[in-house]
Protein backbone atom coordinates (compact mmCIF):
# COMPACT_ATOMS: atom_id res chain seq x y z
CA UNK A 1 0.00 0.00 0.00
CA UNK A 2 1.41 3.81 -1.08
CA UNK A 3 -0.47 6.11 0.73
CA UNK A 4 0.09 10.50 0.76
CA UNK A 5 -1.21 12.12 3.80
CA UNK A 6 -2.16 15.91 3.14
CA UNK A 7 -2.85 18.08 5.90
CA UNK A 8 -3.01 21.73 6.17
CA UNK A 9 -1.21 21.25 9.18
CA UNK A 10 0.67 19.23 10.43
CA UNK A 11 2.16 19.83 14.26
CA UNK A 12 1.87 18.49 17.87
CA UNK A 13 2.36 21.76 19.14
CA UNK A 14 -0.60 23.52 17.11
CA UNK A 15 -2.96 20.89 18.97
CA UNK A 16 -6.44 20.41 17.94
CA UNK A 17 -6.42 18.67 14.59
CA UNK A 18 -3.06 18.98 13.15
CA UNK A 19 -2.13 16.01 15.30
CA UNK A 20 -3.60 14.34 13.16
CA UNK A 21 -1.97 13.77 10.48
CA UNK A 22 1.27 13.46 12.46
CA UNK A 23 -0.10 10.58 14.03
CA UNK A 24 -1.28 8.78 10.57
CA UNK A 25 2.11 9.71 9.52
CA UNK A 26 3.74 8.53 12.55
CA UNK A 27 2.10 5.23 12.97
CA UNK A 28 1.77 4.36 8.94
CA UNK A 29 5.80 4.47 9.07
CA UNK A 30 6.19 2.79 11.91
CA UNK A 31 4.46 0.11 10.33
CA UNK A 32 6.91 0.19 7.32
CA UNK A 33 4.18 1.55 5.19
CA UNK A 34 5.11 3.38 2.25
CA UNK A 35 3.65 6.83 3.00
CA UNK A 36 4.32 10.21 2.06
CA UNK A 37 2.99 13.71 4.10
CA UNK A 38 2.45 17.33 2.48
CA UNK A 39 2.14 20.31 4.74
CA UNK A 40 2.72 23.62 5.40
CA UNK A 41 6.22 24.34 5.62
CA UNK A 42 5.66 25.77 8.89
CA UNK A 43 6.42 23.28 10.47
CA UNK A 44 8.89 21.74 9.10
CA UNK A 45 11.86 22.22 11.61
CA UNK A 46 9.38 20.37 14.11
CA UNK A 47 8.48 17.17 11.92
CA UNK A 48 12.16 17.28 10.44
CA UNK A 49 13.00 16.63 14.26
CA UNK A 50 10.41 14.44 15.22
CA UNK A 51 10.80 12.27 11.94
CA UNK A 52 14.66 12.28 11.01
CA UNK A 53 14.31 8.66 9.28
CA UNK A 54 11.83 10.32 6.77
CA UNK A 55 12.96 13.45 5.55
CA UNK A 56 12.67 12.42 2.25
CA UNK A 57 9.01 11.29 2.59
CA UNK A 58 7.71 14.78 3.93
CA UNK A 59 7.12 17.88 1.44
CA UNK A 60 6.07 21.22 2.54
CA UNK A 61 4.55 24.04 1.49
CA UNK A 62 6.41 27.65 1.49
CA UNK A 63 5.03 30.23 3.98
CA UNK A 64 4.65 32.49 1.43
CA UNK A 65 3.82 36.63 1.99
CA UNK A 66 0.35 35.61 1.08
CA UNK A 67 0.09 32.93 4.05
CA UNK A 68 1.21 35.66 6.31
CA UNK A 69 -0.93 38.70 4.75
CA UNK A 70 -4.09 36.38 5.46
CA UNK A 71 -2.84 35.04 8.94
CA UNK A 72 -1.95 38.76 10.20
CA UNK A 73 -5.26 39.78 8.78
CA UNK A 74 -7.42 36.87 10.19
CA UNK A 75 -5.73 37.50 14.17
CA UNK A 76 -7.77 40.83 13.72
CA UNK A 77 -11.58 38.95 13.57
CA UNK A 78 -13.22 36.21 15.62
CA UNK A 79 -12.40 32.54 14.80
CA UNK A 80 -15.68 32.02 13.67
CA UNK A 81 -15.36 34.96 10.91
CA UNK A 82 -11.73 34.46 9.91
CA UNK A 83 -11.99 30.70 9.43
CA UNK A 84 -15.00 30.61 6.92
CA UNK A 85 -13.29 33.59 5.20
CA UNK A 86 -9.25 34.57 5.17
CA UNK A 87 -8.85 31.45 6.88
CA UNK A 88 -10.67 29.78 3.79
CA UNK A 89 -8.63 32.19 1.14
CA UNK A 90 -5.14 30.90 2.86
CA UNK A 91 -6.29 27.09 2.74
CA UNK A 92 -7.31 27.05 -0.77
CA UNK A 93 -4.14 28.61 -2.12
CA UNK A 94 -1.89 26.29 0.24
CA UNK A 95 -3.65 23.40 -1.77
CA UNK A 96 -3.38 24.76 -5.17
CA UNK A 97 0.39 24.48 -4.65
CA UNK A 98 0.00 20.73 -2.56
CA UNK A 99 -1.86 19.85 -5.54
CA UNK A 100 0.95 20.32 -7.63
CA UNK A 101 3.10 18.48 -5.27
CA UNK A 102 0.71 15.39 -4.86
CA UNK A 103 0.26 15.40 -8.53
CA UNK A 104 4.21 14.59 -8.67
CA UNK A 105 4.13 11.88 -6.20
CA UNK A 106 0.91 10.01 -7.73
CA UNK A 107 3.28 9.85 -10.47
CA UNK A 108 6.18 8.98 -9.38
CA UNK A 109 5.50 6.68 -6.71
CA UNK A 110 2.73 4.48 -7.83
CA UNK A 111 0.56 6.08 -5.03
CA UNK A 112 -2.89 3.82 -4.72
CA UNK A 113 -4.50 6.39 -2.07
CA UNK A 114 -4.69 10.14 -1.06
CA UNK A 115 -6.10 10.78 2.31
CA UNK A 116 -6.98 14.58 3.30
CA UNK A 117 -7.76 14.38 7.35
CA UNK A 118 -7.68 18.03 7.45
CA UNK A 119 -9.67 20.49 7.61
CA UNK A 120 -11.96 18.51 9.33
CA UNK A 121 -14.77 20.83 8.48
CA UNK A 122 -17.50 19.44 6.41
CA UNK A 123 -18.35 22.52 4.41
CA UNK A 124 -14.64 23.52 3.13
CA UNK A 125 -14.07 22.66 -0.30
CA UNK A 126 -11.00 20.59 -1.40
CA UNK A 127 -8.66 20.80 -4.03
CA UNK A 128 -7.87 16.75 -3.47
CA UNK A 129 -9.30 15.38 -6.89
CA UNK A 130 -8.22 14.56 -10.15
CA UNK A 131 -5.08 12.09 -9.16
CA UNK A 132 -6.20 9.04 -11.10
CA UNK A 133 -5.98 7.28 -7.96
CA UNK A 134 -8.57 7.42 -5.38
CA UNK A 135 -8.89 9.53 -2.49
CA UNK A 136 -10.26 9.74 1.20
CA UNK A 137 -11.50 12.38 3.34
CA UNK A 138 -11.93 12.80 6.46
CA UNK A 139 -12.76 12.07 9.20
CA UNK A 140 -14.57 15.52 9.29
CA UNK A 141 -16.35 17.01 11.97
CA UNK A 142 -18.57 20.03 11.70
CA UNK A 143 -18.65 23.46 13.44
CA UNK A 144 -21.32 23.63 16.56
CA UNK A 145 -23.05 26.47 17.55
CA UNK A 146 -23.43 28.04 21.19
CA UNK A 147 -26.12 25.81 23.14
CA UNK A 148 -29.61 28.40 22.89
CA UNK A 149 -29.08 29.48 26.64
CA UNK A 150 -25.90 31.15 25.82
CA UNK A 151 -26.49 32.70 22.02
CA UNK A 152 -25.84 35.90 23.84
CA UNK A 153 -22.56 35.08 23.85
CA UNK A 154 -22.22 35.32 19.95
CA UNK A 155 -22.39 38.60 18.18
CA UNK A 156 -24.95 39.12 15.77
CA UNK A 157 -22.89 40.49 13.44
CA UNK A 158 -20.61 37.22 13.37
CA UNK A 159 -23.58 34.89 12.74
CA UNK A 160 -24.36 37.19 9.90
CA UNK A 161 -21.41 37.01 8.17
CA UNK A 162 -21.04 33.55 9.16
CA UNK A 163 -24.39 32.61 7.68
CA UNK A 164 -23.40 34.60 5.05
CA UNK A 165 -20.47 32.40 3.85
CA UNK A 166 -22.24 29.21 4.32
CA UNK A 167 -24.99 30.04 1.72
CA UNK A 168 -22.00 29.74 -0.64
CA UNK A 169 -20.84 26.46 0.38
CA UNK A 170 -22.79 24.15 -1.72
CA UNK A 171 -21.71 26.37 -4.60
CA UNK A 172 -17.87 26.56 -3.65
CA UNK A 173 -18.07 22.65 -3.21
CA UNK A 174 -19.14 22.35 -7.03
CA UNK A 175 -16.31 24.70 -8.16
CA UNK A 176 -13.75 22.55 -6.40
CA UNK A 177 -15.37 19.44 -6.34
CA UNK A 178 -12.88 17.29 -4.00
CA UNK A 179 -15.33 16.18 -1.53
CA UNK A 180 -18.07 15.41 -3.72
CA UNK A 181 -16.22 13.32 -5.83
CA UNK A 182 -13.87 11.54 -3.49
CA UNK A 183 -14.13 7.77 -3.06
CA UNK A 184 -14.74 7.81 0.56
CA UNK A 185 -15.66 10.58 2.65
CA UNK A 186 -15.87 10.19 6.65
CA UNK A 187 -17.82 11.49 9.38
CA UNK A 188 -17.26 11.84 13.02
CA UNK A 189 -20.92 11.74 13.58
CA UNK A 190 -24.82 12.00 12.09
CA UNK A 191 -24.53 16.20 12.64
CA UNK A 192 -21.56 15.93 10.28
CA UNK A 193 -23.07 13.49 7.57
CA UNK A 194 -26.33 15.95 7.75
CA UNK A 195 -23.55 19.23 7.46
CA UNK A 196 -21.83 17.81 4.23
CA UNK A 197 -21.86 19.67 0.67
CA UNK A 198 -24.99 18.31 -1.57
CA UNK A 199 -24.01 15.78 -3.93
CA UNK A 200 -21.38 14.20 -2.19
CA UNK A 201 -20.96 10.81 -4.34
CA UNK A 202 -18.57 8.51 -2.77
CA UNK A 203 -19.08 5.96 0.47
CA UNK A 204 -19.44 7.87 3.82
CA UNK A 205 -18.27 5.81 6.63
CA UNK A 206 -18.57 6.86 10.20
CA UNK A 207 -15.46 7.09 12.29
CA UNK A 208 -14.71 9.18 15.04
CA UNK A 209 -11.79 11.82 14.32
CA UNK A 210 -9.78 11.83 17.36
CA UNK A 211 -7.34 9.41 18.99
CA UNK A 212 -5.41 8.97 21.71
CA UNK A 213 -1.43 8.17 21.37
CA UNK A 214 -1.16 6.20 24.24
CA UNK A 215 2.69 5.83 24.48
CA UNK A 216 2.37 9.50 26.13
CA UNK A 217 -1.25 9.51 27.59
CA UNK A 218 -1.09 7.03 30.14
CA UNK A 219 -2.30 6.28 33.11
CA UNK A 220 -0.25 6.87 36.44
CA UNK A 221 1.15 3.63 38.22
CA UNK A 222 1.12 5.39 41.36
CA UNK A 223 -1.20 4.34 44.14
CA UNK A 224 -4.65 6.24 44.11
CA UNK A 225 -4.17 9.17 46.15
CA UNK A 226 -5.38 9.26 49.67
CA UNK A 227 -9.16 10.72 50.29
CA UNK A 228 -7.42 13.17 53.33
CA UNK A 229 -5.10 14.52 50.37
CA UNK A 230 -6.20 17.67 48.88
CA UNK A 231 -8.03 17.30 45.68
CA UNK A 232 -6.74 18.70 42.04
CA UNK A 233 -8.72 19.50 38.97
CA UNK A 234 -7.35 20.14 36.39
CA UNK A 235 -8.70 21.87 32.63
CA UNK A 236 -6.94 21.84 29.55
CA UNK A 237 -7.38 24.43 26.61
CA UNK A 238 -7.12 27.79 24.78
CA UNK A 239 -7.78 30.40 26.73
CA UNK A 240 -10.93 32.14 24.42
CA UNK A 241 -14.40 33.07 25.23
CA UNK A 242 -16.52 29.95 24.07
CA UNK A 243 -14.20 27.46 26.32
CA UNK A 244 -16.32 28.45 29.03
CA UNK A 245 -13.54 29.13 31.49
CA UNK A 246 -14.97 31.92 33.19
CA UNK A 247 -17.99 29.95 34.09
CA UNK A 248 -15.87 27.17 35.65
CA UNK A 249 -14.50 30.10 37.62
CA UNK A 250 -17.88 30.53 38.81
CA UNK A 251 -18.46 27.17 39.42
CA UNK A 252 -15.50 26.42 41.82
CA UNK A 253 -15.40 29.38 44.14
CA UNK A 254 -18.06 27.31 45.37
CA UNK A 255 -16.73 24.34 45.50
CA UNK A 256 -13.35 26.45 47.39
CA UNK A 257 -16.13 27.16 50.17
CA UNK A 258 -16.63 23.19 50.97
CA UNK A 259 -13.57 21.82 50.40
CA UNK A 260 -9.44 22.67 50.24
CA UNK A 261 -9.76 21.39 46.27
CA UNK A 262 -7.22 23.35 43.66
CA UNK A 263 -7.80 24.17 40.22
CA UNK A 264 -5.17 24.12 37.18
CA UNK A 265 -5.70 25.72 34.21
CA UNK A 266 -3.06 24.98 31.40
CA UNK A 267 -3.28 26.79 28.32
CA UNK A 268 -2.51 30.79 27.26
CA UNK A 269 -4.96 32.95 24.71
CA UNK A 270 -6.05 36.53 24.53
CA UNK A 271 -8.65 36.11 27.56
CA UNK A 272 -6.26 35.19 30.08
CA UNK A 273 -5.69 38.48 31.78
CA UNK A 274 -9.10 38.60 32.45
CA UNK A 275 -9.60 35.20 33.59
CA UNK A 276 -6.76 36.15 36.16
CA UNK A 277 -8.60 39.16 37.32
CA UNK A 278 -11.52 37.40 37.82
CA UNK A 279 -9.76 35.04 39.71
CA UNK A 280 -8.94 37.89 42.20
CA UNK A 281 -12.56 39.16 42.08
CA UNK A 282 -13.70 35.76 43.64
CA UNK A 283 -10.96 35.92 45.90
CA UNK A 284 -9.80 32.44 45.05
CA UNK A 285 -6.14 33.05 43.28
CA UNK A 286 -4.99 31.32 45.97
CA UNK A 287 -6.83 27.68 44.69
CA UNK A 288 -6.40 28.36 40.84
CA UNK A 289 -3.22 28.07 38.82
CA UNK A 290 -2.69 29.27 35.83
CA UNK A 291 0.15 27.24 34.20
CA UNK A 292 0.38 28.38 30.69
CA UNK A 293 1.18 26.53 27.18
CA UNK A 294 2.59 23.00 28.22
CA UNK A 295 3.92 20.69 25.64
CA UNK A 296 1.94 16.96 24.97
CA UNK A 297 3.87 15.87 27.20
CA UNK A 298 4.02 18.32 30.14
CA UNK A 299 0.25 18.14 29.98
CA UNK A 300 0.37 14.58 30.86
CA UNK A 301 2.74 14.69 33.31
CA UNK A 302 0.22 17.21 34.84
CA UNK A 303 -3.04 15.10 33.94
CA UNK A 304 -1.47 11.93 35.79
CA UNK A 305 -1.06 14.51 39.14
CA UNK A 306 -4.90 15.67 38.68
CA UNK A 307 -7.66 13.87 40.55
CA UNK A 308 -10.54 15.12 37.61
CA UNK A 309 -10.84 17.13 34.49
CA UNK A 310 -13.03 19.73 33.69
CA UNK A 311 -14.26 20.54 30.26
CA UNK A 312 -16.43 23.40 30.44
CA UNK A 313 -16.30 24.55 26.43
CA UNK A 314 -19.61 25.17 24.96
CA UNK A 315 -19.17 24.74 21.18
CA UNK A 316 -16.85 21.89 21.21
CA UNK A 317 -17.10 20.23 18.06
CA UNK A 318 -14.16 17.51 19.12
CA UNK A 319 -12.56 17.47 22.35
CA UNK A 320 -9.34 15.19 22.28
CA UNK A 321 -8.77 16.53 25.85
CA UNK A 322 -11.51 14.44 26.81
CA UNK A 323 -10.28 11.27 25.47
CA UNK A 324 -6.68 12.52 26.83
CA UNK A 325 -7.49 12.86 30.37
CA UNK A 326 -9.71 9.30 30.33
CA UNK A 327 -6.77 7.69 29.31
CA UNK A 328 -4.79 8.40 32.11
CA UNK A 329 -7.25 7.49 34.32
CA UNK A 330 -9.25 10.67 35.11
CA UNK A 331 -13.08 11.36 35.83
CA UNK A 332 -14.12 14.15 32.86
CA UNK A 333 -16.66 16.49 33.57
CA UNK A 334 -17.99 18.05 30.66
CA UNK A 335 -21.34 19.95 28.57
CA UNK A 336 -23.45 18.15 27.47
CA UNK A 337 -23.10 19.45 24.30
CA UNK A 338 -21.12 18.87 20.97
CA UNK A 339 -18.20 16.83 20.84
CA UNK A 340 -17.67 15.73 24.56
CA UNK A 341 -20.80 13.45 23.99
CA UNK A 342 -19.56 11.32 21.52
CA UNK A 343 -16.50 10.13 23.87
CA UNK A 344 -18.33 10.15 27.76
CA UNK A 345 -21.09 7.88 29.30
CA UNK A 346 -21.87 7.83 32.96
CA UNK A 347 -19.40 5.48 33.65
CA UNK A 348 -16.56 7.77 33.17
CA UNK A 349 -17.26 11.00 33.94
CA UNK A 350 -20.38 13.56 34.29
CA UNK A 351 -22.48 15.49 31.68
CA UNK A 352 -23.50 19.22 32.71
CA UNK A 353 -26.58 20.56 30.83
CA UNK A 354 -26.07 24.04 29.40
CA UNK A 355 -29.67 24.70 29.80
CA UNK A 356 -29.35 28.46 31.53
CA UNK A 357 -25.63 30.36 32.50
CA UNK A 358 -26.43 30.07 36.19
CA UNK A 359 -27.90 26.16 35.89
CA UNK A 360 -24.44 25.49 34.38
CA UNK A 361 -22.35 27.20 36.76
CA UNK A 362 -24.53 25.02 39.54
CA UNK A 363 -23.93 21.67 37.20
CA UNK A 364 -20.25 22.30 37.19
CA UNK A 365 -19.88 22.76 40.82
CA UNK A 366 -22.31 20.25 42.21
CA UNK A 367 -20.45 18.09 39.89
CA UNK A 368 -16.83 18.94 41.17
CA UNK A 369 -18.12 18.48 44.66
CA UNK A 370 -19.50 15.05 44.11
CA UNK A 371 -15.78 13.89 42.57
CA UNK A 372 -13.79 16.01 45.49
CA UNK A 373 -16.02 14.09 48.34
CA UNK A 374 -16.02 10.72 46.99
CA UNK A 375 -12.27 9.20 46.07
CA UNK A 376 -14.13 5.55 44.89
CA UNK A 377 -16.10 7.25 42.43
CA UNK A 378 -12.80 9.22 40.89
CA UNK A 379 -11.20 6.10 40.84
CA UNK A 380 -13.83 3.79 39.43
CA UNK A 381 -14.71 6.32 36.96
CA UNK A 382 -10.83 6.94 35.98
CA UNK A 383 -10.86 3.50 35.69
CA UNK A 384 -13.89 3.03 33.27
CA UNK A 385 -12.48 5.72 31.35
CA UNK A 386 -9.18 3.98 30.27
CA UNK A 387 -10.55 1.26 29.27
CA UNK A 388 -13.06 2.71 27.44
CA UNK A 389 -10.04 4.66 25.67
CA UNK A 390 -8.00 1.32 25.08
CA UNK A 391 -11.28 -0.45 23.53
CA UNK A 392 -12.43 2.39 21.55
CA UNK A 393 -10.04 5.21 20.95
CA UNK A 394 -6.45 4.08 20.58
CA UNK A 395 -4.51 5.72 17.85
CA UNK A 396 -3.21 2.10 16.83
CA UNK A 397 -6.42 0.63 16.54
CA UNK A 398 -7.64 3.95 14.81
CA UNK A 399 -4.99 3.48 12.42
CA UNK A 400 -5.98 -0.66 11.89
CA UNK A 401 -9.84 0.74 10.65
CA UNK A 402 -7.87 3.47 8.69
CA UNK A 403 -5.73 0.79 6.54
CA UNK A 404 -8.76 -1.16 6.11
CA UNK A 405 -11.07 1.83 4.87
CA UNK A 406 -7.66 2.15 2.50
CA UNK A 407 -7.91 -1.20 0.89
CA UNK A 408 -11.76 -1.05 0.47
CA UNK A 409 -11.35 2.20 -1.05
CA UNK A 410 -8.24 1.24 -3.40
CA UNK A 411 -10.43 -2.66 -4.00
CA UNK A 412 -13.65 -0.57 -5.01
CA UNK A 413 -11.80 1.62 -7.76
CA UNK A 414 -10.65 -0.92 -9.66
CA UNK A 415 -13.65 -2.63 -9.72
CA UNK A 416 -14.98 0.29 -11.31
Amino acid sequence: MRIVIVAQNASTNFGGESLLPVNYFRILRSRQIETWLVTHGRTQAELEALFPEDVDRMHFVPDTWVHKLLNNLGLLLPVRVSQPTLGLLSHLYTQTIQRRIVLNLVKKHQIEVVHEPTPVSAKFPSLMFGFSVPVVIGPLNTDVKFPPAFSSRQSPLVDMVVGFAYQFVNLFNRLLPGKIKAETVLVANDRTAKALPSGVGGKIIQLVENGVDLSVWLSDSTPSKQPKQQVHFVSLGRLVDWKGVDLLLEAFAAVVGQTDAVLEIIGDGKIRGELEAQTARLAIEDRVIFSGWLSQEQCAQRMQQADAMVMPSLREPGGAVVMEAMAVGLPVIATNWGGPVDYLDSTCGILVEPDSPEGFVKGLTNAMLKLAQSPELRQSMGSAGSSRVRENFDWERKVDRMIEIYQQTIDTCHKH
